[in-house]
């Protein structure tokens, strides 16, 4: 049995650190200390956020746009959605001007929050939303390193 508390602590840490960073002082999950979604993006000009790496590729904001869609999708189906989602909407974004780019970073913000308070309203976890909230962290994890990585083209 796995015990609430330290289930919740643990995973909350870890979806903190992937989008805030990690903290000063304690150990980290990334090899890269000190980095998150939101120092990630926060000097990105929306011409950057645009830019794809090559034909066909995802560019930061279609990054950005899909694990934030998928965060919300998933914290839905932790409170209990059963319809299905529309997962090629959440590719919808390709290219964004400032005022679009501003949006969208403020709305990774705004939804990584409410999902951090999901996790702490859930009383009892079990297979299904264990597996959930380890699917967002892995899942925004991995776009956190495919963002750096385009920023480094």
């Amino acid at each position: 049995m796995i015990n609430r508390n330290d289930f919740l602590n643990n995973i909350s840490y870890l979806l903190r650190e992937t989008f805030e960073g990690s903290p000063e002082g304690r150990g980290s999950a990334y090899l890269d200390r000190g980095v998150g979604v939101f120092a990630t993006i926060e000097k990105i000009s929306a011409e950057t956020a645009s830019r794809s790496i090559g034909e066909n590729e995802a560019s930061i904001a279609a990054h950005l746009e899909h694990a934030r869609f998928y965060l919300i999708a998933l914290v839905e189906f932790m409170n209990g959605r059963t319809e299905k989602v529309n997962w090629d909407e959440s590719w919808s974004v390709k290219t964004v001007n400032e005022s679009e780019w501003n949006f969208l970073k403020e709305s990774v913000k705004r939804d990584y929050e409410k999902a951090a308070k999901a996790f702490q309203a859930i009383e009892n976890w079990n297979d299904d939303n264990i597996g959930e909230a380890i699917a967002i962290v892995a899942h925004t994890a991995y776009h956190l390193g495919a963002i750096r990585q385009i920023i480094k083209k």
